[in-house]
């Protein structure tokens, strides 16, 4: 059930949430899981595999891994804020195929695009500014203008941007998470053509849009869906930069949306443990199908609904200490699933493998 909030019923919405979240706090009490434990629920659930992917750390070293994409040979694209090597290129048993990237100390969103069947890369640096199309060898091919240099953002506005997406015309749609909020809209040459949103409390507007995509599961009507990660929510809009519906996570700071098959898959940076605060190391996965319904939380706990609403959704604690902050969700074809994580102790991805 898709569901269209005004801001008055998102707030009380967020009311309902909280004064009945406390018994589903009970399940923290639970033991610490061991890796190879399964998570979450339904017909979505998974078996930890927290050795996947790790490398020589004095060699391919990592600090944050923030996304990954997979291309249309089966490899795994990861991109880290670790100028030693700010890509690596795994294949699905977790062996490292490449590495390249010197130049994105703050490497943060990494968008593939397949251009009939010629493959591309999006590379998001928030702390500089810049947002680059590169092929899958690193080589810069375009590299769009700062909103301050073209007259769309005032010189003392912050730009930092954290994601991008591109639409079915080739059109960029940049998110600018870290800055001043607005998505910015360019054609394929890097020529803008407008922005929308901007910071605030409204349907229309955002607080971290941090991460962007085109759902294409209506094919007759794709659209965009826009994290607002304070806001515990993605919000739908037009590809010409209408506000549509938002989907209400309560609990859940989710970074972006990845869609796969019929299903939406998030990583979550935090949930509200104590006293319904973000908190640090509550991170999970949620899962959503094709009627923006949440199915399982691998991590967290299960989902539920009251009279339509969701419930608030926090860590479960028997993956304290793998899952920490999950930054991005990577699906295969098989269903398994390649988590990239913040704050994590520089450790490398996680796998989950679907059983």
């Amino acid at each position: 059930m898709k569901t269209n909030l005004s801001r008055r019923e998102f707030g009380a919405n967020l009311l309902k949430t909280a004064i009945v979240a406390a018994p589903s706090f009970h399940i923290l009490k639970a033991q610490p899981k061991a890796d190879g434990e399964i998570i979450g629920h339904g017909k979505f659930r998974y078996r930890l595999n927290a050795k996947w992917g790790n490398l020589d750390a004095a060699q391919f070293p990592v600090k944050n891994c923030h996304e990954m994409v997979l291309d249309s040979k089966g490899r795994l694209i990861m991109i880290t804020d670790e100028v030693k090597n700010n890509i690596l290129i795994y294949d699905r048993s977790g062996k490292l195929l490449d590495s390249w990237g010197h130049d994105y100390a703050d490497g943060h969103g990494l968008t593939l695009w397949n251009a009939n069947g010629e493959e591309f890369l999006f590379i998001c640096n928030p702390a500089s500014g810049k947002v680059v199309k590169t092929d899958l060898k690193g080589t810069v091919l375009l590299e769009l203008p700062h909103p301050a240099k073209i007259g769309v953002y005032e010189e003392k506005m912050n730009y930092r941007p954290t994601e991008t997406c591109v639409g079915p015309n080739g059109d960029i749609y940049v998110a600018d998470g870290y800055g001043s909020q607005f998505i910015l809209q360019f054609n394929q040459k890097g020529e803008f053509i407008r922005k929308f949103g901007g910071p605030g409390d409204g349907d229309a507007q955002f607080a971290t849009a941090h991460g962007i995509a085109v759902d294409y599961r209506n094919a007759a009507n794709p659209t965009l869906l826009i994290t607002s990660r304070v806001h515990n929510s993605f919000k739908r809009f037009t590809l010409d930069g209408n506000y549509l519906s938002t989907i209400f996570l309560p609990g859940a700071f989710v970074c972006r949306p990845v869609l796969h098959g019929q299903n939406l898959y998030a990583g979550v940076c935090w949930s509200r443990l104590r006293y319904l605060n973000q908190t640090p190391n509550s991170g999970f996965v949620t899962i959503l199908d094709q009627n923006d319904r949440v199915v399982s939380n691998p991590g967290g706990t299960k989902p539920v609904y009251q009279n339509g609403n969701l419930q608030v959704m926090v860590q479960d604690k028997s993956v304290e200490g793998i899952l920490m902050h999950c930054h991005d969700v990577c699906p295969d074809n098989d269903g398994n699933l390649y988590i990239c994580q913040w704050n994590a102790k520089q450790t490398y991805p996680v796998k989950l493998e679907r059983v």
